[in-house]
């Protein structure tokens, strides 16, 4: 037997293993000033790409405005209790049925957190009798939500709508030896890759399974389809996924989450899922913020026009200057490289120190030896000049990368130099 603390001391676990020459710069780094696409991280400015701010409405000044009036006037406490104990309000309801008529559905109901709800909702959806089936690369709120499920489940190969449907039909033998049903999962855009989900082609195969879809679409909400619905209004499939769930973390820049779909689901929902039922309410100050986020992107067309921009000119850019993007076709958007954690890291401070660009950084155990992603996130809030800046500094950096130049003796233990922080262990 060993005492349960004494193995945390000698293993941080898989993302924690490079713990000590990391934090404090590559991991929790201190980013300072007002959100945008410049801050300042260890008192220089820096060019941003790393906040999921799509629409730029962290710090625009009509949500700010909103967000202080409310505030002032309901305070961070109020109201207090659940939602099913004294925690409703006719403004959280106002801002569920401004929701739903949004992404085309009868009913929505709000969640306090996007992990936390998710995981919740999957956990309410299905018993031990019913089987989930849902894509290998899903967000990891989603497989911990299955990890709740105390009954069957299968994954299929990411986007790949053939295995999805092999997957499928064991679940069918199983469904029925059992006397259940299924619940397939998937996301609307994900998040690493940038590639929406295959809704529409899932979806069809209900034509021959019978199954129920829900879609996890935190990154398209806002900035995906014609007006901002999402995934599957872009993919023009939203009646035929059956219930759509999102959160205000991403183009909303707020707090806070919802799923939607039919009103009697959304009625089983209310009383059924526990981080909900045993919770605080959404505080006023969030819901009034986002009914004001929820009337710009309807009549502000500007914001989405401006997120596309610079998507468009970034990927673009990346494209023509021979960069590995992937298959994005959204405005996530993953630079693919090979190295690995010295090469990673040497070209990450070089960006950071000498070229004053701020981006992600992900290595192995996240993805496989031997590669390395810098994860760009495009925001309506950058410009032109920050987008032209950044193209040059990764074109620069990536002829160091490819003749050898960072090498991992040349790399500073991040705790014992200027660039880390001594004592933050």
């Amino acid at each position: 037997m060993v005492d349960l603390f004494e193995k945390m001391t000698k293993d941080a676990g898989p993302i924690g293993t490079h713990l000590k020459r990391a934090h404090g710069y590559f991991s929790f780094p201190k980013l300072e000033g007002e959100l945008g696409s410049r801050m300042k991280f260890r008192g220089k400015e820096k060019i941003v790409w790393s906040l999921n701010n799509y629409l730029g409405l962290v710090n625009h000044p009509e949500t700010r405005k909103a967000d202080a009036e409310a505030a002032a006037k309901w305070g961070m406490g109020n109201p207090m209790g659940s939602r099913m104990m004294s925690g409703n309000t006719a403004m959280h309801e106002e801002l569920e049925k401004i929701l739903a008529a949004f992404v085309s559905r009868e009913d929505a109901m709000l969640l306090n957190f996007g992990y936390q709800g998710i995981m919740s909702c999957i956990d309410s959806l299905v018993t031990r009798r019913d089987v989930i089936v849902y894509d290998a690369e899903a967000h990891a709120c989603i497989v911990d939500g299955v990890r709740l499920h105390i009954g069957f489940s299968y994954t299929y190969k990411h986007n790949d709508v053939e295995d999805c449907e092999k997957q499928l039909q064991r679940a069918v033998k199983m469904a029925d030896k059992n006397g259940g049903g299924i619940l397939v999962i998937t996301e609307g855009v994900f998040g690493m890759s940038g590639n929406q989900g295959k809704i529409k082609e899932i979806a069809a195969l209900k034509k021959k399974y019978n199954f129920r879809l829900l879609i996890d679409d935190a990154h398209g909400f806002g900035a995906m389809g014609p007006t901002g619905a999402g995934a599957d209004e872009e993919q023009g499939c939203q009646n035929d996924v059956d219930l759509y769930f999102s959160t205000f973390v991403k183009s909303m820049g707020s707090i806070g989450a919802f799923i939607s779909g039919p009103k009697s689901i959304l009625t089983f929902l209310r009383y059924n899922v526990r981080s909900q039922i045993y919770a605080k309410s959404l505080p006023l100050v969030v819901v009034e913020g986002m009914i004001k986020r929820m009337e710009m992107l309807k009549t502000i067309p500007e914001l989405r026009e401006n997120l596309w921009h610079i998507v468009n000119k970034l990927q673009n850019g990346l494209r023509e200057k021979g960069f590995d993007i992937g298959t994005t076709n959204s405005q996530v958007t993953p630079v693919f490289m090979k190295g690995d954690l010295p090469e990673a890291t040497g070209m990450v401070m070089d960006m950071r120190e000498n070229y004053n660009i701020f981006c992600s950084v992900v290595v192995f155990p996240v993805i496989p030896k031997g590669q390395i992603i810098f994860r760009l996130i495009p925001t309506a809030a950058h410009s032109d000049e920050d987008t032209d800046i950044t193209l040059k500094a990764f074109e620069e950096t990536k002829k160091k990368l490819d003749a050898g130049a960072y090498k991992a003796e040349d790399i500073p233990d991040m705790a014992d130099t200027g660039y880390g922080q001594k004592g933050d262990l």
